[in-house]
């Protein structure tokens, strides 16, 4: 995923269907400088990591 989309989902209100390594997640913050993004499992909150950008994937879908 790249610095700009990422940091669209970040902002959006609108929820997107974001994976990565298959789970569903929801990202926090984007830092473009080194390009990741502070994400977390939308069933553990408490799992909160810092991830490459290109270890997200978005799907054509969105949760509702």
């Amino acid at each position: 995923m790249n610095v700009q989309r990422a940091q669209e989902i970040a902002s959006s209100p609108v929820m997107a269907n974001v994976l990565l390594d298959g789970t569903p997640i929801y990202i926090q913050h984007v830092d473009e400088l080194s390009e990741t993004a502070r994400v977390y499992p939308l069933d553990n909150p408490e799992a909160e990591r810092e991830v490459p950008l290109y270890s997200l994937e978005e799907q054509d879908h969105f949760l509702g």
